[in-house]
């Protein structure tokens, strides 16, 4: 199926939306070319929609303009928002809470680490939660009235189809669908996803027509994205993760001299040895130089309320790692001198690609492969990981131009340069259901 072509469209006013009171939501004044020419499908009818767009293309406004559709045609009823990981549901919750709060409405987060009362959930507007905890409430739907009362369930990150957890999100779709047929209430499937190669498949087992299909190329990006593939020889793993830190200072100091740059890599170990290094470059140089916009006094107050003596050393330099190992204050700390640019660099694993909005100006990763303790090897990072570890780079709101640098391996030259240009193919594991 042909990809959708972005249309010259003049860019619509947030005003659009005939309520006042939803005037305020949105932070900006204009919806993006994408959302504009989206907008229609999404917020004038009941349609499933698939859209098919780059990280950062602000397809999370899409789903906002679908539940603003229930709250105002269908007061009463439910939206159910699909997130992959804890991570981002908490995100999610963190950002709705407030802003939808403004609105009057309730949201409430189910996942493993949250079990709210049944009233809150009963009461609820939406629902934010993961594939799993959804997979398990909505089996005894037959008792669950709120579930019955879902009008629109919205799927973060659909093209995660083809990993591990596709078949709990293909077997909520496919509940979803009996649902609806046996309360006779249409539920409107919403589905986010970057640019698919086979976007017709996913749509025809959405039931989606070609007015709810937007698979643009991944091209349409807000902000520009420029991607450098630079290839290190070598057979052992710490050596070849060594030689690479020389080059990503380099990498900094020639395209990110001054703004934010993220670099990920595979392991917590990793995040130290990676800071450790760069610091060990700059210090012929300027060993404060990426200290921004904060005193010495005030740093160290943010210093002393951190516990990794490892963190406690990086920051000193303005470098902040951030992992699973941290404890939440210290991440915390970390995420706010980063977002607020007090310090410039922050090392990071892939998880922090999913579950935190911390975008920069350069993206450095250093490689796609992680040592998987089941098969006892290093294997490659799903290409999902490294297209959102890419779509870090750059946000509209905080930057109008890019650059990622991507360190890989030279065997992987090809397939890299491939999928991070190409749609991504995606595969099912019961395309027949």
């Amino acid at each position: 199926m042909p990809h959708t072509q972005l249309l010259d469209l003049q860019p619509l006013p947030t005003t659009i939306i005939p309520n006042p009171e939803y005037h305020d939501y949105f932070s900006f004044s204009h919806f993006n070319p994408v959302q504009t020419q989206i907008f229609h499908s999404l917020f004038h009818t009941d349609h499933n929609i698939l859209v098919g767009a780059p990280t950062g293309s602000g397809k999370t406004v899409a789903a906002e303009l679908a539940m603003f559709r229930v709250f105002i045609n269908y007061p009463g009823d439910k939206c159910v928002y699909i997130a992959p990981l804890k991570a981002l549901v908490k995100e999610r919750m963190k950002d709705w809470s407030v802003r939808m709060g403004k609105l009057g409405k309730k949201l409430v987060e189910l996942t493993g680490d949250v079990v709210p009362d049944m009233k809150a959930v009963v009461n609820a507007d939406v629902i934010v939660t993961t594939p799993e905890k959804w997979d398990g409430i909505s089996r005894s739907w037959q008792n669950r009235k709120y579930v019955q009362k879902v009008r629109l369930l919205v799927i973060d990150e659909i093209h995660l189809l083809g990993n591990d957890r596709g078949p709990v999100l293909e077997v909520i779709v496919s509940r979803t669908n009996f649902i609806s047929s046996h309360t006779e209430q249409q539920v409107r499937v919403v589905g986010l996803s970057t640019a698919l190669a086979n976007a017709g498949d996913v749509g025809s087992w959405l039931n989606i027509s070609n007015v709810g299909m937007f698979n643009f190329k991944p091209s349409v990006r807000p902000v520009p994205l420029e991607v450098h593939i630079t290839g290190f020889p070598g057979q052992h793993y710490c050596p070849r993760m060594a030689t690479m830190n020389k080059p990503a200072y380099n990498d900094i100091k020639q395209h990110s001299p001054e703004k934010p740059v993220l670099i990920f890599v595979a392991s917590r170990r990793q995040t130290r040895l990676t800071a450790y290094d760069l610091i060990s470059h700059a210090a012929g140089e300027n060993p404060k130089q990426w200290i921004r916009d904060i005193t010495d006094e005030e740093l160290q107050s943010h210093i002393q309320r951190v516990g990794d003596s490892n963190l406690k050393h990086t920051l000193q330099f303005g470098i902040g790692l951030h992992h699973a190992g941290l404890n939440e204050k210290d991440r915390r700390v970390v995420e706010h001198l980063f977002t607020e640019r007090k310090i410039q660099i922050l090392v990071a694993t892939a998880t922090l690609a999913w579950g935190v909005n911390l975008p920069a100006h350069l993206v450095i990763i250093k490689v796609p492969e992680f040592y998987d303790g089941k098969s006892n090897r290093y294997v490659d990072f799903p290409i999902t990981d490294v297209l959102q570890m890419m779509g870090r780079a750059g946000r509209p709101q905080y930057d109008d131009q890019v650059l990622l640098a991507s360190t890989f391996t030279t065997s992987r030259n090809t397939s890299t340069r491939s999928f991070s240009t190409n749609h991504f193919q995606l595969s099912r594991t019961f395309w027949e259901c």
